[in-house]
């Protein structure tokens, strides 16, 4: 059984939103990020009829997710600035949260358009600047397994 630890994952972003599926996209690495969290949950209908024997069922409903991190701040870096103006400008952008590289074959993670709702910069007197991170799902969602 193959193991992964944090440091191994990779997030990605694109400034160009997706049009079509995730091999389409110009990926470039995030590497400021750090404590990526990928939050994927789901709704639940009530679906309890007489035939359950006394027992309510449930259905899966809409799905909803999240993907926070933590970034150092460089304002320099194109990353950090594909990010804060992408939250300044309202914009959309692709996001990739990968268990490893993209050009890596079996590689897998999740995919999608994304708008920055959080954007929040921490100055600690006695450690670098981190902005904290917090993107929503817009559209053109995937669960991508890299196959060639």
């Amino acid at each position: 059984m193959s193991k992964k630890i944090g440091l191994d994952c990779k997030l990605y972003y694109d400034e160009t939103p997706l049009s079509g599926g995730p091999n389409g996209a110009s990926w470039t690495e995030l590497d400021k990020a750090r404590d990526v969290n990928l939050n994927l949950e789901a709704g639940e209908a009530d679906i309890t009829a007489r035939d359950n024997d006394g027992w309510r069922a449930y259905a899966q409903s809409l799905k909803d997710g999240t993907v926070e991190f933590e970034m150092i701040w460089d304002p320099t870096d194109a990353g950090c600035e594909a990010i804060r103006d992408a939250f300044m400008d309202g914009s959309t952008i692709a996001m990739a949260v990968m268990d490893g590289d993209v050009s890596v074959v079996g590689t897998e993670g999740f995919t999608a358009n994304f708008e920055i709702t959080g954007f929040s910069q921490a100055q600690p007197l006695e450690e670098g600047v981190t902005v904290s991170v917090t993107c929503r799902p817009k559209e053109r969602h995937y669960w991508w397994e890299v196959a060639c």
